[in-house]
Order: structure tokens, then C-alpha cells, then sequence
């Protein structure tokens, strides 16, 4: 089994973009996966498996949940990515299947802290659908309000992520 290197998920989405040339949002997932070689192929699976990443003939292949609401479609496509960019070599000796998990940062087995590459990949996806430089200069001489959720439901369609994903990754600005 390889061994799981130190890697910063954030700084890796964050030079995927740059080297890619978007600078826009929403980020384009299915187009930066066919850029990585990757074919994104969408299917009706079981409710609680949102995807999946698999290398055959050399080629990535990742498995969406076509019955998923469009935006968790689009975080899963992130986070298989993630893992395409961060875990490559664990790839290429199994299938590597993603449990429902929220749209925020952390799975289901990444919720318990104990698996590191699922954390990484919630990382790198949450980053690559919402990059801080775009965040910080959508939001930049805007006030929010509490009792209006106007401004931020505007902003996660902007990005094309749930205001909850939204509100997360807002939270993790740097203060």
C-alpha cells in the first residue's frame, strides 16, 4: 500500500485552478476532469453512494449519482477530482467509493477524523468550487444580515453550491 504523504488540499485545488486558467466561477468540475484525463459518467446508484473513482486502461473513471440534486453532484465531482489529484496512487489498486456525505467539509467517515484522504479530498473540493480569492472579492463592501438570507442565497448560485457549503467556507476565511 503507498504511503500517504503530507499534502495541502487547499494550495493544490488552489494552483489545479491556476493551471487550468479559471478564474471565474462556478467552477467547471466536468470540464477540469476531462482535462485530467478523467471521463465523469452519471448513473442512478444507491441514495447513499454519491460517487465513485476508478482507474481502468490508464484512464479515470469517476461515477456520480445521477439521482443527487445537481449541486452535491457537482461537490462530488470536486472531491473525486481531489482525490485524482491528491491520492492518484491509492487509485490505480481499487475502486474508491464515496458514501453520501454532506456537502459540507467532512463525510461520513470523515466526520470521525480518521480518515485523512477523505478529509483532504472534502478540502481540495470545497476550495475548487469556491476559491477564496473569488469569495473574498464577491463578498468584498457587501453586509450580510442575519435576518436576510437574500445575499447569501445569491452568492451560493453564483458558485453553485448550497448555501450551507457556502456558509462553511466562509466561516474558514481567514479572519
Amino acid at each position: 500500500m503507498p504511503e500517504l504523504r503530507n499534502v495541502n488540499p487547499q494550495k493544490r485545488a488552489e494552483e489545479l485552478l491556476k493551471r487550468l486558467g479559471i478564474h471565474s466561477n462556478p467552477t467547471p468540475v466536468e470540464k477540469i476532469a476531462k482535462s485530467l484525463g478523467a471521463v465523469v459518467r452519471f448513473s442512478p446508484l444507491d441514495e447513499e453512494l454519491s460517487g465513485m473513482i476508478y482507474i481502468k486502461d490508464d484512464v479515470p473513471i469517476i461515477g456520480i449519482n445521477s439521482l443527487h440534486h445537481p449541486n452535491r453532484q457537482r461537490f462530488t465531482i470536486a472531491h473525486e477530482i481531489g482525490h485524482l489529484e491528491l491520492h492518484k496512487t491509492f487509485l490505480t489498486a481499487s475502486v474508491h467509493v464515496d458514501k453520501k456525505f454532506p456537502i459540507m467539509m467532512r463525510g461520513v467517515v470523515a466526520a470521525q477524523g480518521t480518515d485523512r484522504k477523505e478529509i483532504e479530498a472534502n478540502t481540495f473540493a470545497a476550495h475548487l468550487l469556491i476559491p477564496e480569492t473569488l469569495l473574498v472579492q464577491l463578498m468584498e463592501g457587501k453586509t450580510f444580515d442575519i435576518d436576510d438570507d437574500k445575499p447569501l442565497e445569491e452568492l451560493a448560485k453564483k458558485f453553485r453550491v448550497s448555501r450551507q457549503m457556502l456558509e462553511f467556507r466562509i466561516g474558514k476565511l481567514p479572519a
